[in-house]
C-alpha cells in the first residue's frame, strides 16, 4: 500500500494513496497521522490495506484527487533520520575529492551519520539558500521507514522491523563538510533539513523490485529540466537490514526511525550522478578541474523512481533552489 501525510499541523493527516498516485481517501478512523500508524502497525496496517484494495479496485466512495503539492514529508517529523552511505562508489568519489583515503574496513561497516529529523521538508517546497560559499548540493537516496526495534537486533530482526520505503533528497552544504570533519567530531551544520518524496509504500507493493533488502529499480534525477543521473539503486553495498542492525547496535529504534541508503552511485560513469560532488568529481579526473557548479537560487531539482509498468512508485520531489 502507499501512505502519505496531507499538509496539516505539525504532522499532516494521513491518506492511503491509490497505486496509480490519482486517488487518496483520509483514514482518521484508522489512524490521524503516519506516526500514529506506526506506532500501531500491527492492529491499523491490515485495516489499511483494505482501504488500499478498495481504492484501488475503485469500489471506495469518498476519494479524493491526489495532489503532490498538498503533501508534506510522509513523516513530518521523525524521532531518528539516521543516514548510512552503502553505495561505495559515492563514498570512494567523495573522499578522494578532499584527499582522504578509503580504509578497508568501510568495506565491512557502513558509514552513518544522525542527521535533521525534527523538520522535514515537503517534496515540492524550496530548498533554502544562504551562501554560495556553502555549496549547496542535491543527494538523491532511497530510505526505509521503521518499527519498534530492540538495541543489538540482528539483520533478520531488522529486515521484519521495515514498515515503508520512501525517496529522499539528503540536503548537503558541501563547503562546511571538510572544516566540521577536520575537527573530528562529524557532520552537523553541513547537513541541513532533508526532503522526501510524497508517498512512502510497503516493501511488498515493489514485488520483484523489492529483493534482497534492496530496491532494485534506477533512481531518475534531473537538474533544470535536463537528465543528470539514472543510477541504479540495487549496487548497495549494504542492504537495509543491515544498516538497521548496525543503527540499531547500541540503542532501540522507536518506530518511525529512518534510515537512508546515502547516495544512489553506481561505479559506471555512463548512468550520470544522484549528486553534484560526484559529478565534479569525475569533471576533476577527466579535465583537471570540475566546472559544474553548486545550487544556486532558481535552480530544480527531481527526483523519481518507477516501477517495471513506467508508472512512478513514489511520487516525484520536485523542488526549487530558493534564497532566505
Amino acid at each position: 500500500m502507499k501512505l502519505a501525510s496531507i499538509k496539516h499541523g505539525r504532522d499532516g493527516r494521513l491518506v492511503v494513496v491509490s497505486r496509480d498516485l490519482s486517488r487518496c481517501v483520509a483514514v482518521p478512523g484508522i489512524a490521524p497521522t503516519l506516526q500514529d500508524a506506526l506506532d500501531r502497525w500491527e492492529q491499523v496496517a491490515p485495516r489499511l490495506a483494505e482501504i488500499a484494495a478498495a481504492l484501488d479496485n475503485g469500489e471506495l466512495s469518498g476519494s479524493l484527487p491526489f495532489v503532490a503539492a498538498d503533501c508534506a514529508a510522509p513523516l513530518p517529523r521523525a524521532y531518528l533520520f539516521a543516514d548510512g552511505s552503502a553505495f561505495l562508489s559515492h563514498v570512494e568519489l567523495v573522499r578522494r575529492a578532499r584527499g582522504a583515503d578509503m580504509p578497508a574496513e568501510l568495506y565491512q561497516t557502513p558509514l552513518m551519520y544522525q542527521g535533521d529529523s525534527g523538520g522535514w521538508l515537503a517534496p515540492t517546497a524550496p530548498i533554502p539558500w544562504r551562501d554560495a560559499a556553502w555549496g549547496l548540493d542535491f543527494e538523491g537516496e532511497v530510505a526505509a521507514i521503521t518499527g519498534d526495534l530492540p538495541a543489538g537486533c540482528d539483520e533478520l530482526t531488522a529486515a521484519t522491523g521495515i514498515r515503508l520505503l520512501m525517496l529522499v533528497n539528503d540536503v548537503s552544504l558541501r563547503g562546511l563538510i571538510p572544516a566540521e570533519l577536520a575537527r573530528g567530531f562529524g557532520f552537523y551544520q553541513s547537513k541541513p533539513a532533508s526532503s522526501a518524496s510524497p508517498v512512502a509504500v510497503t516493501p511488498d507493493e515493489l514485488g520483484d523490485a523489492w529483493h534482497d533488502g534492496r530496491v532494485q529499480l534506477p533512481l531518475e534525477v534531473t537538474l533544470n529540466g535536463k537528465p543528470f543521473g539514472h543510477p541504479h539503486a540495487s549496487a548497495m553495498h549494504f542492504s537495509f537490514p543491515q544498516l538497521i542492525a548496525h543503527a540499531a547496535r547500541t540503542r532501540p529504534l522507536v518506530a518511525g526511525s529512518i534510515i537512508g541508503s546515502g547516495t544512489v552511485s553506481n561505479a559506471d560513469p555512463s548512468v550520470g550522478e544522484a549528486c553534484i560532488a560526484e559529478r565534479r568529481m569525475r569533471e576533476h579526473q577527466a579535465d583537471g578541474t570540475p566546472h559544474t557548479p553548486w545550487l544556486m537560487p532558481g535552480d530544480k531539482v527531481r527526483f523519481d523512481m518507477r516501477g517495471s509498468d513506467g508508472q512512478s512508485v513514489f511520487g516525484a520531489i520536485e523542488q526549487q533552489v530558493a534564497a532566505c
